[in-house]
């Protein structure tokens, strides 16, 4: 097919009889553009996708991004265009995009830059010229804009953060503190960094969704409420005033009064309708080059991360605990609802992007952490030969590194410059029983301290959520519920905590965990006993790890679909249900439905249904309508998973070169619930486990190929030819300031590469733990001692028991309200693969006051 072609009416070889409506829901990741398809009842009807890398190789880019010095992580925004052609072609090619009534979406965090001289109108593109054709690179004034990955303007966020009187100035003002990926920070390195022709002949931003929904309306799209509290320019309006850009931020990104003004016009107007309305329809180019249905709406399109957090559908109702959802990837984010709009420098707060403007206005209170996925690469890469190996040392190795109680082992990886408190931190720091080390003695340590470490913190910084009230509710000094009123004083100051962390009252109860590293065993337990909390991933993720080769990336495997993906096309199946029976109406849409304001538990043998905890008074909010149209679906099918991927059933056959048929992989997705459980003929996913290093691992937002391994032979060259596109080079490592854009030549990096002087320590020139007087390990790999295994088992789905067991099964019978929540979760394609252990929670309960006190260590430099 020709792209600068009208294309012809597709033949359709799928779905022929069917007429009901589909949602299309588009992902702009960094490494990849997603498609996912859904019918009205929320079931899976397509997945697409274009990869940047093989795909449109012609950009030369690693993992959708260039790597450059100052660890600064562009990507071009033509191959964004060029991926939507892609992409919209193979959609019109498969599927009867006649009957797609809504498109919503999301993308990466990241900025276009639009030139000021005249661009051809949105409105009235030639259909048979493809996209691209319209748009090329010099259309943009920064062709090639930054990621959410770039950290190269953290010295020009902290320059505003100090210009607004420091982190918690700016916090209570914009709702942030300083971050790197910020907007307003981008804009005031473009600035000042870039050549004054890049600024001067800028005419219009837009954040990436904005973008991307306005190529498929054919109008420019202003971004959204919550997506501009995102860029530390915008102040919210809370309690029914009305948000603006902030004048004092502008003038400092301009530079002065009237550049700051100029930037105001390039941002454009805020959406602040909360998402529940169309804005648009599919634009005439999209109708007639690619068949679409004129009336077909166009959603709001928000973040990547935003979206993915809505497509698992949290609770409001913190009556029986409160939910979180732990994304895993480049960054780590842990996300949890919030009532109040109370801002900090601790975490930060967005509107809700799917809620109508009569609702009483709710939030996403959200923790970061920059320091994710590659610090748990390195550590893979320097103490074990295989994720399996790194999974199998962090479940073997006690809580703390040591069985002892006083020689607890401690690490802190930054290897970039955070948000506050670690706007100035950057190292590796090991502590030994309450002292500083330049390595722990026991190598077999690191990968499981560096995910107590990681895990850890997310704990504490959790409890500023809970103390100032945003979900409702906080904290007294016994760690029991209560109101903000009823704090008292607190016994646990001298262990320098401001919260009792022996209880679990206010932890969440249950955590919902996606990305790669939630696909090992040992990383969901481990969380599961930090939090004492129960651990659920989404049943495609659980499925998509057992695919040969899969249980490491972030990606979903082929046929999969993303997480963002499918939350926008649910965005776009509950604004059209809006859009057909008007606001008040909304939870009435769709057709057959069962009454939802009572709950009903069977057993698994006769079809169990949940019904949606709403009340008959029926809301309309996002979540209240999601979760009663995935009760339908699984009543209408008798107690059966939704369909996973699009794939057909296979036969899985181990890779070896002596292999013989092993069992076929046991699915969650299109099977009875109850059989749905342990998969004892899953096939594992094979890994090496000769010498490696990692070559592909790519700085992609969430839910994207960040553990991606492209394995050589150590014997090739010695030197590898593929960079690893999270790291650039080896000898970036020396300033300490290129950490996240490091390349390993070899499999053990050299110590000595690293900065002596910062106070960090690394492995390498390490002393020997029999032997405490020697000097380095010499030619002994750090991944000498480590388990020798070659397969990685990733987590499965714990079956679903029956409140009322056969007596004599010898099986433990589970609360109706344990049940209810698993079954529940259950409709909504969340398995659980990790029961909390009250156990494991005390003995991280004994260690948190210490961890706090290192960690105020590590921030103060002392």
């Amino acid at each position: 097919m020709l792209p600068n072609a009208k294309l012809s009416t597709p033949s359709i070889n799928a779905h022929p009889s069917s007429h009901s409506p589909w949602f299309l829901g588009l992902e702009l990741a960094t490494d990849q553009l997603r498609a996912c398809v859904i019918d009205e009842n929320l079931e899976l009807v397509g997945v697409e996708s274009v990869d940047f890398d093989t795909e449109l190789g012609e950009y030369s880019t690693t993992g959708g991004i260039f790597t450059t010095p100052g660890e600064a992580y562009t990507t071009p925004v033509e191959m964004w265009i060029k991926g939507l052609d892609a992409i919209l072609l193979k959609l019109h090619r498969n599927y009867d995009v006649a009957r797609i009534k809504a498109i919503g979406g999301s993308a990466q965090h990241a900025l276009v830059w639009w030139k000021s001289t005249p661009l051809p109108s949105l409105s009235s593109l030639d259909p048979h010229l493809a996209l691209h054709t319209h748009f090329p690179s010099p259309s943009f004034s920064l062709p090639n804009t930054p990621t959410a990955q770039d950290t190269s303007a953290h010295t020009h966020a902290l320059a505003i953060e100090v210009s607004l009187g420091g982190p918690d100035a700016m916090a209570s003002r914009v709702g942030t503190c300083a971050q790197a990926s910020l907007v307003a920070a981008q804009l005031l390195r473009v600035r000042e960094a870039w050549p004054q022709e890049v600024w001067g002949r800028t005419g219009r931003i837009q954040v990436a969704s904005a973008f991307l929904s306005s190529l498929i309306c054919g109008k420019w799209v202003p971004m959204a409420e919550a997506e501009a509290c995102a860029t530390g320019l915008w102040v919210h309006g809370a309690n029914g005033q009305q948000g603006y850009w902030d004048e004092r931020v502008l003038d400092i990104v301009g530079g002065s009064r009237e550049e700051g003004r100029r930037v105001r016009g390039w941002l454009g107007e805020v959406d602040v309708s909360g998402g529940g309305r169309k804005v648009g329809t599919v634009s005439r180019y999209l109708v007639e080059r690619f068949g679409f249905d004129p009336e077909a709406i166009v959603t709001p399109f928000t973040s990547d991360y935003l979206a993915s957090y809505l497509s698992c559908i949290l609770s409001n109702d913190h009556s029986t605990g409160a939910t979180a959802v732990l994304q895993f990837g480049p960054m780590d984010m842990f996300l949890t609802p919030a009532a109040h709009y109370t801002p900090s420098r601790m975490y930060s707060l967005y509107p809700h992007p799917a809620q109508d403007p009569t609702e009483k206005r709710r939030y996403i209170a959200v923790l970061t952490s920059r320091n994710a996925d590659v610090p748990r690469a390195l550590v893979r890469d320097m103490y074990t030969k295989s994720w399996s190996a790194f999974d199998r040392l962090v479940a073997i190795v006690p809580p703390g590194g040591s069985i002892g109680l006083d020689d607890k082992l401690f690490s802190f990886w930054h290897l970039q410059a955070d948000s506050y408190p670690y706007s100035h931190v950057k190292g590796i720091f090991r502590f030994e029983s309450g002292v500083k080390v330049s390595e722990f003695r026991d190598l077999r340590a690191n990968p499981r301290c560096l995910i107590e470490s990681q895990v850890l913190a997310f704990r504490i910084r959790w409890m500023a959520i809970v103390a100032n009230g945003v979900q409702g509710i906080t904290t007294t000094a016994n760690g029991e519920g209560g109101t903000a009123s009823s704090v008292a004083p607190n016994p646990f100051a001298s262990l320098g905590l401001s919260f009792n962390p022996y209880t679990s009252a206010p932890l969440p109860r249950r955590i919902i965990c996606t990305g790669a590293a939630a696909n090992f065993p040992s990383v969901a337990n481990l969380v599961g006993d930090v939090f004492d909390a129960a651990i659920y991933v989404p049943a495609s993720q659980v499925d998509s790890a057992q695919m040969v080769g899969n249980a490491h990336r972030n990606a979903p495997a082929k046929g999969y679909f993303s997480r963002a993906s499918i939350g926008g096309a649910m965005i776009g199946r509950w604004v059209w249900g809006r859009e057909q029976n008007g606001p008040s109406s909304a939870s009435n849409s769709g057709r057959g439905s069962p009454s939802w304001g009572s709950s009903s538990v069977s057993s698994l043998t006769s079809s169990p249904v949940i019904s949606s905890p709403v009340t008959s008074s029926l809301t309309g909010a996002f979540e209240d309508e999601m979760r009663r149209l995935h009760a339908r679906r699984w009543t209408m099918s008798g107690g059966v998973w939704a369909r996973t991927n699009v794939n057909p059933p296979v036969t899985s056959v181990n890779p070896s070169a002596t292999s013989s048929p092993v069992p076929p992989v046991m699915v969650i997705g299109g099977m009875p619930a109850n059989q749905v459980g342990i998969a004892t003929g899953a096939t594992p996913t094979p890994t090496p486990s000769t010498p490696t290093v990692t070559s592909g691992l790519s700085f992609s937002q969430r839910g994207l190929s960040v553990f991606e391994e492209k394995e050589y032979d150590i014997n090739q060259r010695g030197m590898y030819s593929n960079s690893m596109s999270s790291m650039a080079t080896m000898s970036s490592i020396n300033s300490m300031s290129s950490m996240g854009s490091m390349s390993t030549n070899v499999t053990t990096p050299d110590m000595s590469l690293f900065n002596s002087g910062s106070g960090a320590t690394t492995p390498g020139s390490v002393k020997d733990a029999n032997n405490p007087s020697s000097g380095s390990l010499g030619t002994q790999p750090a991944s000498a001692n480590v388990p020798s295994a070659s397969t990685l088992t990733p987590v499965f789905a714990l079956p679903l028991p029956s409140p009322s067991l056969n007596p004599h099964s010898g099986l433990t019978p589970t609360s109706t309200t344990s049940y209810e929540d698993d079954l529940h979760l259950a409709q909504l394609g969340l398995a659980k693969v990790a029961e909390p252990d009250t156990d494991a929670f005390m003995t991280y309960a004994a260690i948190v006051g210490e961890y706090a006190r290192l960690d105020g260590v590590v921030v103060r430099g002392t």
